[in-house]
């Protein structure tokens, strides 16, 4: 069901009827899928019956009871929040996330947190500590990461509403890999506080759906100014509006550019779909022209120098003293070696050292430095091009999902 057809659902009939539904659903079915780490289903239950309460009485909030699954390393006030990580396999978040309160006082209600690759260190969904998880399309396959989870449980329908986190396509891809909606908001338009990123200038929580309805809805709840987080700005649009009044007719015209670059190494039944909806766009009308971005080829190893240096310092808090895992030691280096040697997985322990080394004195100007330089003359290109054009068109991804433990054997792959 569309989901502002489902709102008007569930104010004529029951929201705890519709939530139960979840939860059963869940319960019989998530052993196979593994979209859920931790479920809150006391809290869920509460909720629900607060929430019939202002629908019976007209006061309601925009989200009207809609449940809504959240991706682990977003914190949900006394639930869980692992990042999919045996560090924090028993740490229970103390407070609510920005988003979080914004999501509660529109009546939304929380049915649980969501698997990821730990640490969000991963492409696939199958790196963490609890397990992979699996795609509903065909349980076989990947779900697409980190944010696995998250679109595994609105692909299911075990929530109908999921916020993740995207860093270099977290939301985007696994969205894809599971045929539902995905959306990373530009940077500062959503708060960070209460999400534990992977690289703090590059990531920030988004909106999963069904349909453009439901990004839209969810992204005018949680977008905003922040006192909390420095870097947002304040947002005065209406996306939802702008979904809602946009029409079939508003196509002609319009100005779309797709780049050439971005179809360089493609799936070919990718490319092939992609450019067929090209072609519907220009038979409706849409101006399309093929442009060049020069410096995108820069972008992947771009986006990993920054990230693995940012990722390894937002790592050096977790050495067990204040929270999380902590086995001892000899004095206090032994037991931090000790405490992340046994409770970080391969994939999170490569990617702090190769940020340490990367971010080394010697080596500092010769990489990291660059690379930010380098995301400037990216940025530069973007801007270039939606100075002319309305939309810039290209795949999420460059191939369809994989076997799950296909690519295990190849780390590398995973970078590409």
């Amino acid at each position: 069901m569309f989901t502002k057809d489902l709102i008007e659902d569930l104010l004529s009939k029951s929201v705890e009827e519709h939530l139960h539904k979840k939860i059963e659903d869940i319960q019989r079915r998530d052993k196979e899928i593994n979209s859920f780490i931790t479920l809150g289903i006391e809290e869920a239950e509460k909720s629900s019956k607060e929430i019939q309460k202002k629908i019976d009485a007209g006061n309601q909030g925009k989200l009207s009871g809609l449940v809504i699954s959240i991706k682990d390393n977003i914190a949900v006030s006394d639930l869980r929040m692992t990042c999919g990580s045996k560090v924090l396999e028993k740490y229970i978040a103390p407070y609510d996330a920005t988003i979080i309160k914004s999501i509660k006082r529109e009546d939304g209600i929380i049915i649980g947190k969501c698997n990821m690759d730990e640490f969000a260190c991963g492409s696939d969904g199958t790196s963490s500590h609890f397990g992979p998880t699996k795609n509903p399309r065909n349980i076989d396959y990947v779900p697409g990461g980190s944010s696995s989870g998250s679109a595994a449980s609105v692909a299911a329908d075990f929530a109908d509403l999921s916020i993740g986190s995207d860093t270099g396509g977290s939301i985007r891809c696994p969205a894809s890999f599971c045929g539902v909606y995905g959306f990373k908001p530009s940077y500062g338009l959503v708060s960070r506080y209460g999400l534990s990123d992977m690289a703090m200038s590059l990531e920030g929580p988004g909106p999963f759906a069904k349909d453009t309805y439901g990004i839209a809805l969810l992204l005018d709840i949680i977008s905003g100014k922040d006192p909390r987080d420095t870097v947002t700005v304040e947002s005065n649009k209406s996306y939802l509006k702008a979904v809602e009044d946009f029409n079939d007719k508003d196509i002609k015209n319009m100005k779309i550019a797709y780049a050439k670059e971005f179809f360089e190494g493609v799936d070919e039944k990718i490319k092939s779909m992609i450019l067929d909806k090209i072609g519907i766009l220009e038979s409706e009308g849409a101006i399309i022209e093929e442009v060049s971005l020069p410096n995108i080829k820069y972008s992947i190893p771009i986006y990993y120098l920054v990230v693995f240096s940012e990722f390894s310092s937002a790592m050096s808090k977790f050495d067990g003293f204040k929270y999380g895992h902590y086995v001892g030691g000899q004095d206090i280096v032994e037991a931090v070696s000790n405490t992340r040697e046994t409770s970080m997985g391969t994939e999170v322990k490569r990617r702090v050292l190769l940020g340490t080394f990367i971010t080394m004195e010697e080596f500092r100007g010769r990489w990291y430095t660059k690379a930010l330089k380098a995301r400037s003359a990216i940025k530069e290109d973007f801007k270039r091009i939606f100075h002319s054009y309305d939309l810039l068109i290209g795949p999420t991804m460059p191939t369809l999902p994989w076997k799950i433990g296909e690519r295990i054997s190849d780390p590398l792959a995973m970078y590409s």
